[in-house]
């Protein structure tokens, strides 16, 4: 077999689109019965892809003429802690088996997020195949998934919210308007671009609804993406500005106690939802859902916003970054009056930590305190402390898969 440096390397063009397909195919084992059941065919799966390769960076591997891997970054806009980051989803990650083991997919990546280094885009996110791969090449674990089971006996049924909910089509300006407006108050969620919309709607069906909670004054404040399907209702998604809206979206569940049986649904909010129920003797499963990697820790920081009420500190982050070597070096870093800049002034601790742990502590799934109880940073408990009290604390929202 041979190395990745034996290999030719390009971005892909419209011309390369059946080969990206049938790679696509191949690895995720879409199979013809599943395109079927939802309603696509082959010509229309491939019409799809052209605006994948037309607006998003597809980097791909070729032995002679044949793609054998590929690794593609679609340009997104993402809230970190009410700063708008320009940051890079990884997706279409896949390699045919008889080529995996011998470095293409680390030079791929290597590749891509030097690109999106020279870009600017200093955060990159992704939906992992493999926990354990993305672990060792610096990615760590930023978000969860909550899917829930609710009997229809357990959907509560002492809500009611003044305004109303009306269902509208999966193009209305005020349902988009809406997630837009989430997006710029939610820390961790991103901002759906063309492309990002079209691929939340990829592969839903046609019965598949959209209802939205508006307040008295006729204002949209909440919205759910559902389908009814066999007695059961699937929530895809579920949003909401404020509790009323919330209240209100519950109320509509509950409007169709007498059409199903269950409610089957997801949530991407860092809370449970069975403590806010009069039955909470429901079914919750939690799992782990986007990973995410600093590309650019001096550009990450420029921007980065941190607690105005945790003083001022003075810290050297020591950083290990086996991937992208201008992250593998110590970095100072001022903390003060809700920002942080590098700094030459004396710091007054040192800590060590990786690339992975450092991506998931600046996006607020862990504590620094958390993290240095799993032995993932190195240094004194008081310096680990100081640090918690500086940043923010808050686990992403995170729904988009893409």
């Amino acid at each position: 077999m041979n190395s990745a440096e034996d290999y030719t390397y390009r971005y892909l063009e419209t011309d390369d689109l059946d080969q990206y397909n049938a790679l696509l195919r191949y690895t995720f084992q879409v199979t013809e019965e599943e395109l079927t059941a939802t309603g696509w065919k082959d010509d229309e799966i491939k019409q799809s892809k052209f605006p994948v390769l037309e607006r998003a960076d597809v980097l791909g591997c070729f032995d002679g003429k044949n793609l054998v891997s590929q690794f593609a970054v679609y340009p997104l806009k993402m809230n970190i802690y009410d700063t708008v980051y320009h940051v890079g989803f990884v997706t279409s990650v896949c390699t045919y088996p008889e080529y995996t083991g011998n470095g293409i997919m680390k030079r791929l990546m290597i590749q891509g997020l030097t690109q999106m280094h020279k870009e600017g885009k200093s955060f990159a996110l992704l939906y992992p195949y493999s926990i354990p791969l993305y672990h060792h090449l610096g990615w760590e674990i930023i978000s969860n998934k909550i899917s829930f089971n609710i009997k229809d006996r357990q959907i509560p049924t002492k809500v009611s919210a003044p305004g109303y909910v009306r269902r509208v089509a999966w193009d209305n300006t005020e349902f988009h308007e809406l997630h837009s407006h989430f997006a710029s108050i939610t820390h961790g969620c991103l901002f759906r671009n063309a492309l990002a919309w079209e691929e939340y709607w990829r592969w839903d069906e046609d019965d598949t609804n959209v209802a939205v909670y508006y307040n008295v004054k006729d204002k949209p404040c909440g919205y759910m993406v559902y389908l009814i399907k066999n007695d059961i209702m699937h929530i895809k998604e579920m949003i909401y500005l404020n509790r009323e809206a919330q209240k209100g979206l519950w109320e509509y569940i509950h409007a169709h106690d007498s059409m199903i049986d269950e409610v089957h649904g997801n949530t991407y909010f860092s809370e449970p939802i069975a403590f806010e129920m009069d039955d909470g003797d429901i079914k919750e499963a939690i799992r782990p859902y986007a990973m995410g990697r600093i590309v650019d820790v001096a550009g990450f920081l420029e921007d980065y916003p941190c607690d105005p009420d945790g003083g001022e500190l003075c810290i050297e982050l020591e950083i290990e970054d086996t991937l992208l070597p201008w992250n593998d070096r110590t970095f100072r870093i001022r903390f003060a009056d809700g920002g942080c800049k590098l700094t030459n002034a004396p710091a007054e601790y040192h800590l060590k930590m990786g690339i992975g742990t450092l991506s998931t502590l600046l996006l607020g799934y862990k504590t620094a305190e958390r993290l240095f109880e799993l032995e993932r940073i190195e240094g004194r408990e008081e310096a680990v402390e100081r640090l918690d009290d500086v940043l923010f604390h808050k686990i992403p929202y995170i729904s988009d898969y893409i």
